[in-house]
């Protein structure tokens, strides 16, 4: 199970890595460190998810080289057989993300997980919160690059018409329809033709929590008849609530490996 409870994490804060991953679209002018630095679960990691995607490139969020994410990872203390659990205080469950990418660069997903609920339903507990930083030990972390959990553009455009795979995106039903302007500048609005959209908001509660089974069952039916099927990759504005689709699937189908277009609708809408 991708999930875990507040519950859990409670009463096991000194057996597992803890990582604050949260992170805010541009136009809502949110500084997910600066909110780390105020409150935090005890114990956490910051995860930057822009300084840690590559650099030197126009689109935002994309996977770095393994090294360069093996040296991340070791400065942040982790090591290879740690339990690590990822949340946030965004409206867009960036943790998501940081889970994907842990388990493309070879982290067992057992060991992977995402606080359901984030950071909002920990501190409405009234459970305990800290400014003091975590003191690191930096590790040696080796990945193993998961290559095959990720779709090029090229890829992208090979299926359009031999439909190997189902492309789901993520994102809202206007933009997915080309009804409003994208946030990000030079892009145009629409789809990737014979792709279709579940928006990820679909699969969450009031609370930023995730559905229950036979709800996000019911969500992914009225798209994909079989939700035992493997061959799906999901997209987005940037790559990062395409995760939280991946996420979803995942609490239904147990067998699927989450699967990506890292560039999203940032690279396929350029002008």
């Amino acid at each position: 199970m991708s999930l875990i409870e507040t519950d859990w994490l409670a009463k096991n804060l000194e057996k597992v890595k803890i990582i604050d991953c949260s992170w805010h679209m541009p136009q809502v002018r949110r500084d997910g460190f600066e909110e780390y630095k105020n409150e935090h679960i005890p114990n956490a990691i910051f995860f930057d998810l822009d300084n840690n995607s590559k650099k030197g490139i126009d689109l935002p969020h994309m996977l770095v080289e393994i090294d360069d994410w093996e040296r991340i990872v070791s400065k942040m203390g982790i090591s290879k057989n740690d339990k690590i659990i990822i949340y946030d205080n965004s409206d867009v469950i960036s943790s998501c993300r940081c889970w994907f990418n842990f388990i493309y660069f070879g982290h067992d997903p057992k060991l992977v997980h995402v606080l359901n609920g984030g950071l909002k339903k920990w501190i409405n507990e009234n459970r305990e919160i800290t400014k003091n930083l975590t003191k690191i030990s930096i590790s040696n972390y080796k990945g193993i690059e998961k290559k095959e959990y990720v779709k090029t553009k090229k890829l992208i455009d090979q299926n359009i018409d031999v439909q190997n795979f189902k492309l789901i995106d993520a994102r809202s039903k206007e933009r997915f329809e080309g009804k409003v302007l994208e946030p990000r500048k030079g892009l145009r609005s629409g789809n990737i033709k014979n792709s279709f959209c579940i928006p990820f908001n679909l699969c969450l509660n009031k609370d930023k929590t995730f559905k229950n089974k036979k709800d996000l069952k019911n969500i992914f039916e009225n798209y994909i008849k079989n939700t035992n099927e493997k061959n799906i990759v999901f997209s987005c504005g940037s790559g990062v609530t395409a995760c939280v689709l991946a996420l979803a699937y995942s609490l239904i189908n147990d067998k699927y490996h989450p699967c990506i277009y890292d560039g999203s609708w940032a690279e396929y809408g350029m002008i």
